[in-house]
């Protein structure tokens, strides 16, 4: 299997994943307009599962070094297995409440303060279980810093544009599920390297997963979860009224492509993290890839125009926004050398 083998080759791979993390996004605003969220998400797990399978019979299976992917998942326990499921139904949990959040309180107040807090505590619980000996993680935490303000000056500079408003009472629930989105989103990623040898890619231990291996069950997870979670949402809407899979069948073949193009982004960026938490750590990794809204916010600014007409307090709050946040990731990747 291909196997990273330097640090600024892991660092590259890291700054792929924000790339992917903040883009796939894109495809939803590319889909049909009345798609509803819970509709577009079906094709985005489809999508990010037949993504994980084909990079495991193609990257992951190359080589001579590590254990090529049907291998590896033959010889995997069941503990290995059933930590990347969990780390993959907290995340789908997660991100649906993180969609739920940002439909009820907007864009710019939930996802700053959901994102935020998962890159916090997230940092926090793979510095926890997975320390990597060297890293300075005073210089982490002073980047995790930089970013999470990026963040926010994000998410002010966004609302002032926004002349949207909202109901008191739902603007608090809004907030209440992006917290908690955060809380559990923080600890997927973590979960997930419980069953992965992070030590040693070359020669994994036994009963322990590649991440090639791990990314096609994560996968597979969130899909078969998929069936709970989302089904749920689709009966009980967070916003809205319900949705069937009647409505799913009917939409048309361009419409379900495009979600599967987001899921197949995402699956990249997260193949790529895992990848690349053998030489970079888990911790700098997942830092380096939680970077994501400074990438929407680019989406946001140059391309869908979203702060044309702004005021000069607001491109200025932007431009802080991104001095803040390659300043932030600079530390990140320089505490992990």
């Amino acid at each position: 299997m291909f196997i990273v083998g330097s640090y600024s080759l892991a660092v590259v791979f890291c700054f792929i994943t924000m790339l992917c993390w903040g883009s796939w996004g894109n495809t939803q605003k590319l889909a049909a307009k009345s798609w509803r969220y819970e509709l577009f998400y079906w094709d985005y797990v489809i999508g990010m599962l037949l993504f994980s399978l084909l990079l495991a019979f193609t990257a992951g299976s190359i080589g001579t070094e590590g254990r090529p992917f049907l291998q590896d998942i033959a010889q995997a326990d069941w503990s290995s297995i059933g930590w990347v499921l969990l780390g993959a139904v907290v995340f789908n949990v997660s991100n649906i409440l993180l969609s739920a959040s940002t439909s009820i309180a907007g864009l710019a107040v939930a996802f700053p303060l959901g994102v935020g807090i998962a890159l916090v505590m997230g940092v926090l619980n793979n510095l926890l279980l997975h320390p990597v000996e060297g890293q300075n993680t005073g210089l982490l935490w002073l980047g995790v810093a930089l970013v999470v303000l990026a963040v926010v000056c994000n998410g002010v500079a966004s609302g002032k544009v926004s002349n949207e408003q909202r109901d008191p009472a739902q603007n608090r629930k809004g907030i209440i599920l992006a917290v908690i989105a955060g809380l559990v989103m923080s600890f997927f990623s973590a979960l997930v390297y419980n069953g992965v040898d992070l030590a040693d890619f070359h020669n994994p231990a036994a009963g322990k997963l590649t991440p090639y291996t791990a990314m096609v069950i994560f996968a597979l997870g969130v899909f078969l979860s998929n069936f709970i979670v989302n089904t749920i949402v689709m009966k009980k809407p967070f916003v809205g009224e319900p949705v069937t899979y009647g409505q799913y069948f009917k939409g048309n073949f361009k419409t379900h492509l495009v979600g599967m193009l987001g899921g197949a982004i995402w699956a990249l960026g997260t193949s790529l993290n895992y990848i690349s938490a053998g030489e970079a750590g888990a911790a700098v990794s997942y830092a380096l890839g939680q970077g994501a809204p400074m990438i929407a916010a680019i989406w946001g600014v140059f391309i869908w125009k979203e702060f044309k007409g702004a005021s000069k307090q607001v491109y200025s709050l932007l431009a802080l926004m991104f001095a803040l946040f390659i300043a932030g990731l600079s530390c990140i990747v320089v505490a992990g050398m």
